[in-house]
């Protein structure tokens, strides 16, 4: 048999094109922010994670450009060797302060952040206890780490210490959970997590990619939002939402960091980041410190669209976070009515299967602290024309 049979076989993303409902590969034409012009298009954005608005800040621009002016596009090495800029040092330093974690080392993106940390962490004496929700770098990092793998029921506590207790008591326990699931916006029930952790001698990550800068009083995340920062061991977290930037990061005890920063394999065997991608990142990691208010906005504009979204008899996935999804049910539904929001200048995001439950599939919707409520308005209420010009539509 061919190897590349599979790719002549796939006609999944063609025949959504010759239809006329693939949503995918949109052409963005300039800044990130609260509107965009993507392929000739005046754009209201409700589908990115540019969380704090930071992503076209001039001060943020400006940091990043003359970085690249004094250190060049790129370091050329590993961290390990030439790679080590004392921009990553200084980033590394700040963000362990913000987190109130002993140490953080910085991976060159969020999704590389998981599969270095989940396989430097875990082995094959270990067990990984994985929330089923949990993001596909989370999966992945699991694979690689070639620990035992249990997942549990998503955000269902009494599944989770049902299957730790029946685990072999002779292997190291992980439980990992995203801090707010990406897709659906949820929480994770992390009071919870953190009891059955010490009651079984577990340790606790949370990925916390949609969390920085959106939960928490100021801005530190899910352990923060819950009071819990002294009791989660490993901190997994992203520049790409929040911080304006690309790259990742891990903060834990100065014993942790430096294990993985000697043992994780996409760490050592990958080229440090940039200096303009961490030069934006400590730029916009010092303006949420200096502007804890943007945290507050961010969730403030988020509320008022989950209520116009409400008002207008739309049905909503529950979730009190800036991510906001709409129940579409259906995978075809779903893509038509993206593309005809993008038709009417709205840019959301289609969630299907996989990444969502059969009948199940959402149009996924994300704030920015800078979102205007005319601008909600507006969305609101091309949303609500285009769900109902659907509503009878069965695919």
């Amino acid at each position: 048999m061919d190897l590349f049979n599979k790719c002549a076989l796939f006609k999944t993303a063609e025949i959504a094109k010759k239809e006329g409902y693939y949503p995918y590969f949109h052409v963005l034409e300039s800044k990130q922010d609260t509107e965009v012009e993507m392929e000739g298009k005046r754009m209201i954005m409700i589908g990115s994670n540019n969380y704090l608005g930071l992503a076209s800040h001039p001060e943020v621009i400006k940091a990043s450009v003359d970085a690249t002016n004094h250190f060049g596009t790129g370091v050329y090495g590993s961290r390990f060797l030439n790679g080590t800029l004392d921009l990553h040092v200084t980033f590394e330093k700040e963000l362990a302060e913000f987190l109130n974690k002993e140490d953080v080392t910085i991976f060159s993106t969020g999704f590389q952040s998981n599969l270095g940390i989940i396989s430097a962490i875990a082995g094959r004496n270990d067990i990984i206890f994985s929330d089923k929700e949990n993001h596909a770098s989370i999966y992945d990092g699991t694979k690689l780490s070639y620990a035992e793998v249990v997942r549990f029921n998503h955000s269902d506590m009494k599944d989770l210490e049902r299957k730790i207790a029946k685990a072999d008591k002779n292997k190291g326990y992980l439980i990992v959970t995203d801090g707010v699931f990406s897709m659906s916006g949820d929480i994770a029930n992390l009071p919870e997590i953190v009891r059955i952790a010490k009651t079984y001698g577990a340790r606790v990550m949370v990925d916390d990619a949609h969390g920085l800068g959106v939960m928490g009083k100021h801005g530190r995340g899910t352990a923060e939002y819950f009071g819990l920062e002294d009791d989660v061991d490993i901190i997994m977290g992203t520049f790409s939402k929040s911080l304006a930037s690309l790259g990742g990061y891990v903060a834990a005890s100065r014993q942790v960091v430096e294990y993985i920063r000697h043992n994780s394999r996409p760490y050592i065997f990958s080229a440090a980041i940039p200096a303009g991608n961490i030069a934006s990142a400590l730029a916009a990691l010092r303006m949420l410190i200096k502007e804890p208010n943007r945290v507050k906005d961010l969730n403030d504009i988020a509320d008022y669209m989950r209520k116009a979204l409400k008002k207008r008899g739309l049905e909503l996935r529950e979730s009190t976070t800036p991510i906001i999804p709409i129940y579409t049910y259906t995978p075809v539904r779903t893509m038509v009515a993206c593309n005809m929001l993008f038709e009417r200048g709205v840019y959301v995001n289609p969630v299907v299967p996989p990444a969502t439950p059969i009948g199940e599939c959402l149009i996924r919707t994300s704030y920015t602290s800078t979102h205007t409520k005319e601008q909600m308005d507006e969305a609101a209420d091309k949303i609500a024309e285009v769900l109902e010009m659907l509503k009878d539509m069965k695919e």
